[in-house]
């Protein structure tokens, strides 16, 4: 017999091995690639967390915030829209939105700027309670005592106001504010030691604010030490001050902005030349006091103003 060579029974057993191995490497492979994702998954999950964790952590209260229309007016808001109307003459409407302003943020400028409308609406008591509110915010706020130092002046304290003059002042020195100068807050302190009679107060004032280089020079300062230096009896200063003043109303006077103002202007120098002409004729200065006069009576003449005119010409007619 012949031996029949059994050649075929390795093939499929080596086929089933390598199919199953097949199979579980896909099975494998298919499991790992679940897994890495699972991974990814989770790791990117953990980040927003994180994240929303952290802003939360960073602003806890911002989920509780609703923004509204009040919300997004802020306190300089107000403020502008309260001093538009300030001007226009709107006082109680300006009142309302500085009241609106102080209970968003009570801050000393605001006060300072509401007590400013009490007292333009003639309500003194509660201007005084915002001037001081304003100076217990911030004991160095020179607005604040500039208005307190008005608000007494028209009271007749004039010794708290020439208290809170010279606080602010000092203010001012150490903490200047953009609307007032040392130029203007000197004068008002001339102002008030010229009405309680405190001559060389006054002069030292009023040459202090001359002496200074931040805004213009007003007349009435020279005016008003004039008086200060009639007072001493030191007619040469004044007559020199009272020049001045003409001087600065003819260098002014094309430059104010209505009609009103340059002949309230030229009624001043009017007035100037009168009280220079009295001083003349007291130093026995009979030519430069009709000089002066009929300076007067020229712009009497001009300003048509009949009462003066009469008046003059009869001091005028005294002199010859």
């Amino acid at each position: 017999m012949k031996k029949v060579k059994n050649t075929k029974k390795v093939k499929p057993a080596t086929k089933k091995i390598a199919a199953t191995e097949t199979c579980c490497a896909s099975s494998i492979w298919s499991w790992t690639i679940y897994v890495y994702w699972f991974i990814i998954l989770f790791f990117i999950a953990a980040t927003f967390y994180i994240i929303g964790r952290s802003q939360e952590f960073l602003h806890p209260a911002a989920k509780n915030i609703i923004v509204t229309e009040e919300a997004l007016i802020q306190p300089d808001d107000y403020i502008a829209s309260a001093k538009e109307k300030l001007v226009a003459g709107n006082i109680e409407e300006a009142i309302t939105e500085l009241s609106a302003a102080v209970d968003a943020n009570a801050s000393s400028n605001l006060y300072a700027l509401r007590g400013e409308a009490y007292m333009q609406s003639g309500d003194y008591q509660k201007a005084l309670e915002d001037f001081d509110a304003a100076i217990e915010v911030d004991g160095m706020n020179a607005v604040a005592f500039y208005d307190r130092s008005l608000l007494n002046t028209r009271l007749e304290n004039y010794d708290a106001a020439l208290t809170d003059i010279n606080n602010a002042l000092a203010a001012q020195s150490m903490k200047p504010s953009d609307v007032l100068t040392m130029r203007n807050l000197y004068a008002k302190r001339g102002q008030l030691n010229l009405w309680l009679k405190n001559w060389q107060g006054a002069i030292a004032d009023y040459t202090n604010s001359l002496a200074r280089s931040e805004g213009s020079v007003s007349a009435n300062v020279y005016a008003e030490r004039a008086e200060s230096y009639t007072a001493m009896g030191e007619y040469e200063n004044a007559i020199n001050d009272y020049t001045s003043a003409i001087r600065v109303i003819s260098e002014q006077i094309q430059a104010a902005p209505t009609q009103e103002e340059r002949e309230m202007q030229s009624s001043s120098a009017m007035s100037y030349f009168e009280k220079s002409a009295a001083l003349n004729l007291s130093l026995g200065k009979t030519d430069a006091a009709r000089t002066d006069l009929e300076s007067a009576f020229a712009i009497a003449s001009a300003l048509n103003d009949e009462e003066s005119i009469a008046r003059i010409q009869n001091l005028i007619n005294g002199l010859n």
